[in-house]
């Protein structure tokens, strides 16, 4: 068979180096024209602020924050540089279910906590998912806004 004789029929081309049939260049180049006509112009979309919910209609609905807040990542930021023991819980787990963890504070997020070991220097990247409580031998800081004010550990028990 020559070049352009297939076993389809003669003169058939394959385009793309003998890969495809004819039809397969018209049809994508026809697909390529049918996408580039369903794309949308391009436009700016507006920033939407964290936390925010957009609407069907475009719009963003911002959410303001409850005033009374307290989290364990904050109270655990408030205490950067303490010595602190971390018990954890990991389920499913053959070779241990829970493990403590005894280090100094470095940093606290959402989701995880860093700490570090001062006798090893070793450092240690903590979930939050694990964590089941949290221990200091000494006092803490602690402070939240609460109806308008800051309760701290100095703030007195109402009655």
């Amino acid at each position: 068979m020559g070049p352009n004789v297939s076993p389809y029929g003669a003169n058939q081309s394959y385009g793309y180096g003998g890969g495809y049939p004819q039809y397969a260049q018209p049809y994508y180049a026809q697909q390529s024209a049918t996408i580039s006509a369903m794309q949308a112009p391009s436009s700016t979309v507006p920033p939407v602020p964290s936390g925010a919910f957009v609407t069907p209609s475009g719009g963003s609905i911002v959410t303001v924050p409850a005033t009374e807040e307290s989290y364990v990542e904050n109270i655990l930021r408030l205490n950067r540089g303490k010595l602190a023991t971390f018990y954890m819980t990991y389920e499913n787990n053959r070779e241990w279910n829970a493990k403590i963890f005894k280090g100094i504070i470095e940093a606290a997020g959402r989701d995880h906590i860093v700490i570090s070991d001062p006798s090893t220097g070793m450092r240690y990247l903590l979930l939050m998912l694990n964590l089941d409580y949290v221990t200091f031998d000494e006092p803490i800081k602690y402070e939240y806004p609460f109806h308008g004010s800051v309760v701290t550990p100095s703030t007195p028990m109402s009655s």
